[in-house]
């Protein structure tokens, strides 16, 4: 094979640089800067402390003192992060030249659902349709489809599916189309491109919209026609009683890329295609997506054994038909590929507005954070869109001396009923009782974020990982159009973080001397989010309510001690803005994302916070809450038009409402307190607090629109704003006994 011989004088396949000196010496000057303002502000907060006789300012001074303390520390982890980027490049030009086609690895593709409802049929065959279609040898392709929830709908989707690629793989390749979901490529193009042939085009276009309204049919009358159950057997294992929580493990081979007769509509091979719905008992407990991988890693082993495993979720279609070209470069490098275990693509959505309400777009993450991440040699696995080397995801332990062997193939019998068999049995519910998987080998089990824990452990057995974003997007997912959603979404993924933090998995306990200290701090980052809600809620009302009583926190404007205050808000806020700016994001969006910053703090990470400690308590169990990926028509118009999507009540609304309304009254009559010289305390000594009240009502508008001006159907509740009213009035009129 051409990756075992000798490499010297071999042009590398991929290539790893570092911004410009220049620029990284700005940076670390401009954070030295903000860093002598922080240990300003904790020289003041020491040393004016009030005397403990002017009661509630002393204990208010106390407690803006250990959240500057919290914020200070945060930030100072945050700039770890930052402080050592690296930058990908892949050749793939250079794979193809020093490597032939059929010595090319062979690749295993995941792709998962678990409810057909939340995850409609034909988003998922849409996402595996593209990844079928990637530019890579057919043969070397292996695409199952692990449907959670045993749906029979899904295996008819899936059979449709493999029937309309006979005649979409063709197509993308012959006309090199982008991208290859046809739900995506069809609804980007209103007329054929050149150099498609227009009778072509339209015949592939009408043959795509007969699938969808035969999916949806039998989506809509759960009633499978008979053509189908004729031909695949698997249909025959649903009856009366099975349901998504009752089901036998059933792996349906579709598709048989050995077989010579499995073949497109130009006699070409296509790449194999398994349906896999892992058995799962109301007694036993099936780990969700974590249990759901494993039995994907288990059955494809005795299937397909391909070195390289690629997992995406439902709703994350391919993108870029060379992904997969582009990671092998890194795999396959012979100087610099033998430790890496995965390599990580960043995700993207292609349903975000311009000027998104929710801040959506995350290309601050995906240009900046991300890359310093890999500049520690440990990027972060997502838990889709990541490539990964089979014997890391299994435990292997890196060494030296480790070889991979790319060329294996291991299939014990050519017989399709008898893989089924075997693969059936690895995937029932008992199969890892008193085994390893979940605990040392495959995806770990016990937290909701089981793929950074994975991800982490991996490292600290000694491999690296790589974040990889091409100019092209290598996948490009749906992202959710309602503030419930993502709040719900960030709340998850903060109490995983958190559980991550305060566990034996912690980054500074597993990863000790196994991974720098840089990456350890990077961990950390999201490890400590929600401790980040408890200063920033104390932050948003206390001042307020101080300012609204006239006694002050901060420094007088026309005090050296009001410089340094002023000096990090400017500051680090203008670097923000220039960031986000230069990374494509508007300044609305920068905007818009500092807004979800705010409300995410207050509310996801806060309850996370809360729901972590009462599970540590014994009073609760971890969940896991699906995100949908379907949306009314009329809650897709208002996010289009910019407007947020409240709709029911939730305890995170009303702690968001709260605050908003709580620092409505308080600028309000904190204002007309001072216009009428009700007290002898000036403006000037109130500055800060008057400025930082402003801003967060300025923030807070779509609130007050939902709460007094919308009628449609997704404004704030009535009941909402009546219990936040209820918590406000009282707030307000406590401060009465405040003294300077």
């Amino acid at each position: 094979m051409a990756g075992s011989s000798e490499s010297s004088g071999r042009p590398p396949l991929f290539a790893t640089e570092k911004p410009a000196r220049v620029a990284a010496h700005a940076y670390r000057l401009f954070a030295s800067t903000i860093f002598a303002g922080l240990l300003l502000i904790w020289v003041y907060r020491a040393t004016h402390l009030p005397p403990r006789s002017s009661g509630a300012r002393w204990w208010g001074w106390l407690g803006l003192s250990a959240a500057e303390l919290w914020f200070g520390f945060y930030w100072v982890l945050t700039l770890s992060v930052r402080w050592s980027p690296v930058y990908r490049r892949a050749f793939p030009d250079r794979l193809t030249r020093r490597y032939k086609e059929e010595q090319l690895p062979g690749v295993d593709i995941f792709v998962c659902t678990a409810d057909p409802t939340l995850e409609p049929p034909m988003l998922v065959i849409s996402t595996v349709l593209s990844v079928m279609a990637y530019d890579y040898p057919p043969e070397k392709l292996n695409i199952y489809l692990s449907d959670d929830a045993g749906s029979v709908t899904t295996l008819y989707a899936l059979y449709e599916a493999s029937e309309f690629a006979k005649h979409w793989i063709p197509f993308c390749k012959k006309y090199e189309v982008e991208p290859r979901s046809p739900a995506a490529y069809f609804v980007r193009a209103d007329s054929p491109p050149d150099p498609c042939d227009p009778k072509e085009w339209y015949a592939l276009k009408e043959m795509h919209k007969d699938l969808i309204d035969r999916v949806n049919s039998v989506v809509n009358s759960g009633k499978i026609p008979k053509t189908p159950e004729c031909k695949v057997r698997a249909f025959t294992q649903w009856n009366e009683d099975t349901s998504y929580t009752d089901h036998p493990s059933i792996v349906q081979i579709l598709i048989d890329g050995n077989k010579r007769k499995a073949a497109d509509i130009n006699g070409n091979a296509l790449p194999t295609l398994v349906y896999m719905a892992r058995e799962k008992r109301l007694q036993e407990h099936h780990h969700f997506k974590a249990g759901s991988l494993n039995a994907l890693i288990r059955v494809s082993s005795v299937i397909s054994n391909s070195p390289i495993i690629m997992n995406v979720d439902c709703d994350m279609y391919s993108n870029n038909s060379g992904s997969i070209r582009d990671a092998l470069c890194f795999f396959l490098d012979e100087e610099q590929g033998q430790d890496i275990a995965f390599v990580q693509y960043p995700q993207n959505f292609e349903n975000v507005a311009h000027d998104d309400i929710y801040g959506n777009p995350i290309n601050t993450v995906n240009e900046l954070d991300n890359p310093c991440l890999d500049g520690w040699g440990g990027m972060c696995y997502y838990g889709t869109g990541c490539f990964h080397r089979r014997e890391a995801l299994c435990g292997q332990i890196y060494s030296q001396d480790y070889k991979e062997d790319w060329t294996r193939v291991v299939r014990k019998t050519e017989e399709v009923d008898e893989l089924e068999r075997m693969a059936r049995s690895l995937a029932t519910c008992t199969y890892e009782h008193n085994t390893l998987w979940g605990i040392e080998k495959g995806v770990r089990y016990g937290c909701p974020l089981e793929d950074v824990i994975t991800g982490l452990q991996i490292q600290c057995r000694g491999w690296k990982s790589v974040y990889y974003n091409p100019a092209r997007k290598g996948f490009l997912g749906m992202a959710p159009t309602s503030l419930g959603q993502i709040l719900v979404q960030h709340k998850r993924w903060t109490e995983g973080f958190l559980q991550i933090s305060l566990s034996k998995y912690s980054p500074f306990l597993l990863g000790h001397k196994k991974i720098k200290l840089g990456l350890q701090m990077g961990y950390s980052v999201c490890g400590f989010w929600a401790l980040n809600s408890f200063p920033t809620l104390y932050y948003v009302t206390i001042p307020s309510l101080f300012f609204l009583n006239g006694s002050s926190l901060f420094p007088e404007m026309t005090s050296p001690w009001f410089v340094p205050f002023a000096y990090i808000v400017v500051a680090a806020y203008s670097c923000s803005l220039v960031e986000s700016l230069q990374c494509g994001d508007t300044a609305v969006e920068w905007l818009n994302a500092q807004r979800m910053w705010l409300f995410r703090r207050i509310s996801s990470y806060l309850l996370a916070a809360i729901d972590t400690l009462r599970r540590m308590l014994g009073i609760s169990e971890t969940g896991f809450a699906l995100t949908a990926k379907v949306t009314d028509s009329e809650t897709l118009d208002r996010y289009k038009k910019g407007m947020m999507e409240f709709g029911s009540f939730s305890l995170m609304f009303v702690i968001i409402a709260t605050v908003a309304l709580l620092n409505l009254a308080c600028m309000v009559f904190g204002v007309a307190r001072v216009l009428l010289h009700e007290d002898a305390i000036g403006l000037g000594a109130l500055i800060l607090q008057a400025v930082l009240c402003v801003l967060v009502v300025a923030i807070n508008f779509p609130v007050y629109e939902a709460l007094f001006l919308r009628t449609d159907s997704g404004r704030l509740p009535a009941s909402v704003g009546l219990v936040s009213f209820c918590i406000v009035l009282p707030l307000c009129i406590l401060p009465a006994n405040m003294q300077t």
